[in-house]
């Protein structure tokens, strides 16, 4: 089963380049004895007891104290204290982690033992071999899974952390424009948000968005210049473990791709489901989530061989032209065959043309006007100049070049293998 995702919402707003960035938020942990403490405060996680030493040897900032959304950590505590938010602090991110204890099954224990012996690596007391995970194992787990897949988009851009300036009102018209901040172009971090239930998605995004949507969102917040990703474990697919973790990845990889040098207007739809098919296929080809308009309800499929599917379509000749896909407008026209055409075409410039995918990329992100303002406007236009420029190619011409290779063993040398689904999978706990 799949899961279909809200897109977030540009503002206008979020064009002036003179926006405030707000100063991080002051850890105001209440004392007392342990007993007082609530289950989320830092001294209760077992693997770092709060301990900054600990904390920097795990690549941490904090376990909570800090803005996130359009508050801080202290509020969305108060508000939704029956959430019982794991609060996790990374050098890209600020993650809320509100999912419970989970048992995990033969076919992901694997996966997860490996990730849990890097992370004893740094955190000695973090057992290998655990019946289950608790929440604050958990948070980490998700913690270092989100910093891979910011790695995984510098490495696909073609960038690191030092191409990027602080955060800044106003820029520089004389150097190359690379955003308004540190975090690909962004003033500050990424945030993610993970829940249990569609009601507690839903109870977060209303109170401090005044969105009524149930299901995933992403959320541009304009106040702190932040991209947020709110995940909703809403079917049995994002119970299991590898679920979530391949629906953050989509999810990220769409709004690492957006803060690229300052969201502050849209790539073309295709490269963005693209990239976020990419990622999220590269954790596993079993989970995939689907993007949608505000009140469809998506495409889902049960399929996991995507390869083969779009195989199937090519004989078909029912799949779409780079022409047609560039034109995309709305989350609302993509069918699955577009789906399947969005994440292959972006594999195969990942794979075979990685350095003109990483200059694509470049050409079509932090346009500016003739007054030195974020201009996405004339998009047709760069992406065509774009791929001429990078591939030396037309549409026709790269769409051919497509087809050879999806049909090659290459292309099948690509891509992630599924796990064994017969084996029984793992079980959250309550």
């Amino acid at each position: 089963m799949t899961v279909t995702t809200m897109d977030h919402i540009r503002s206008t707003a979020a064009l002036a380049a003179t926006c405030l960035v707000l100063a991080a938020a002051t850890p105001t942990w209440a004392q007392g004895d342990d007993e007082d403490l609530p289950p989320n405060h830092p001294s209760t996680d077992p693997y770092t007891q709060g301990d900054a030493v600990l904390l920097a040897a795990a690549g941490l900032t904090s376990l909570g104290g800090f803005e996130f959304g359009t508050t801080d950590t202290a509020d969305v505590d108060k508000y939704m204290a029956e959430a019982d938010i794991r609060w996790i602090e990374t050098e890209h991110f600020q993650i809320g982690m509100a999912l419970g204890p989970y048992k995990p099954g033969r076919t992901d224990k694997k996966k997860i033992q490996a990730e849990l012996a890097e992370l004893q690596l740094v955190l000695p007391e973090v057992p290998l071999k655990p019946r289950s995970l608790d929440p604050w194992l958990r948070a980490h787990l998700f913690a270092r899974r989100a910093e891979a897949i910011y790695t995984r988009m510098q490495q696909i851009l073609q960038v690191d952390d030092s191409m990027f300036p602080p955060p800044v009102e106003m820029f520089d018209i004389n150097s190359k424009f690379m955003g308004m901040g540190p975090y690909l172009g962004q003033r500050n971090k990424y945030e993610v948000l993970m829940v249990p239930s569609e009601g507690m998605g839903n109870d977060f995004l209303s109170h401090y968005f005044g969105l009524q949507v149930y299901q995933s969102q992403r959320w541009n917040v304009l106040e702190r210049d932040s991209l947020v990703a709110v995940l909703v474990v809403d079917d049995g697919d994002l119970k299991d473990d590898t679920g979530m973790h391949c629906h953050m990845a989509f999810n990220l990889a769409i709004n690492l791709l957006d803060g690229y040098k300052h969201y502050s207007y849209e790539l073309p739809i295709w490269i963005r489901e693209g990239i976020g098919h990419l990622l999220e296929r590269e954790v596993s080809p079993v989970f995939n989530t689907f993007d949608g308009d505000e009140g469809s309800a998506g495409v889902q499929t049960t399929k996991s061989d995507w390869l083969g599917e779009t195989r199937k379509l090519i004989k078909k000749d029912e799949l779409p032209s780079m022409a047609k896909m560039v034109r995309l407008r709305g989350y609302g026209e993509l069918d699955l065959p577009l789906h399947f055409a969005c994440w292959s075409k972006a594999q195969y410039l990942a794979e075979v043309h990685p350095d003109a995918l990483a200059k694509i990329l470049g050409d079509l992100t932090g346009l500016l006007s003739e007054d030195h303002i974020p201009d996405g406007s004339n998009m047709l236009d760069h992406h065509r100049e774009a791929f001429q420029t990078h591939l030396g190619m037309t549409y026709a011409q790269f769409d051919s070049a497509w087809l050879e290779w999806v049909e090659s063993p290459a292309a099948e040398l690509a891509q992630t293998p599924p796990p064994e689904r017969d084996e029984g999978i793992g079980q959250p706990l309550r």
